[in-house]
């Protein structure tokens, strides 16, 4: 047979076309997002502190971080304590990085993941080639559910986004968990309240 025979005989028999489903709605929850969302990152193996002021986060950095490592940051409050990497330096800079700090659109709070953006990230690379992770959300752009989250995302335009959630992990070897197999080690939250 050829093509253009093969390709009418498969337009001839396509399936009646169905409504889509209606979904249903979920009534959003406001309380205990924070809690919930810190609750599952830990569990997953990451981090959460509630902070208030930027000063708060560069005191709890200093102990987490050895002064020597070599930090970007994409939030210009934090370029006192980390060198500000701006998109249009060479990418190649990226390659040795250990500690990456950057900001969220939003979090999840029943997976403990966070929403960003090429937008925000400026290089998309960024958070899975650094050592550990560091990514500022504010309490207020905390959503409940994912469906919440798609709601959200749904009709915004971005090139490239992703939903982060936690340390890079794997268990396939032994089924023993291995944190930090393929991109960061670990994942610091810090929700600014």
């Amino acid at each position: 047979m050829s093509r253009d025979k093969i390709l009418a005989v498969i337009r001839q028999n396509q399936p009646a076309l169905t409504a889509l489903p209606v979904l249903e709605s979920y009534p959003p929850v406001q309380s205990g997002l924070v809690k919930k969302f810190a609750a599952v990152l830990q569990s997953i193996g990451g981090t959460v502190y509630e902070v208030k002021q930027v000063d708060e986060m560069i005191i709890l950095l200093q102990k987490q971080f050895d002064k020597q490592a070599r930090m970007l940051t994409l939030i210009p409050s934090f370029s006192p304590y980390a060198l500000l990497y701006d998109k249009n330096e060479d990418p190649h800079l990226l390659a040795d990085v250990d500690v990456a700090i950057i900001k969220a659109h939003f979090a999840v709070a029943e997976n403990g993941a966070v929403w960003v953006t090429d937008g925000l990230l400026q290089n998309r690379v960024l958070p899975f080639i650094c050592q550990h992770l560091v990514v500022v959300v504010d309490a207020g752009n905390m959503v409940a559910s994912m469906h919440e989250a798609y709601d959200q995302i749904g009709n915004d335009g971005y090139g490239f986004g992703t939903f982060i959630a936690g340390p890079s992990k794997t268990a396939d070897i032994e089924q023993s968990l291995v944190l930090g197999a393929h991109g960061p080690k670990t994942m610091t939250v810090f929700v600014n309240s």
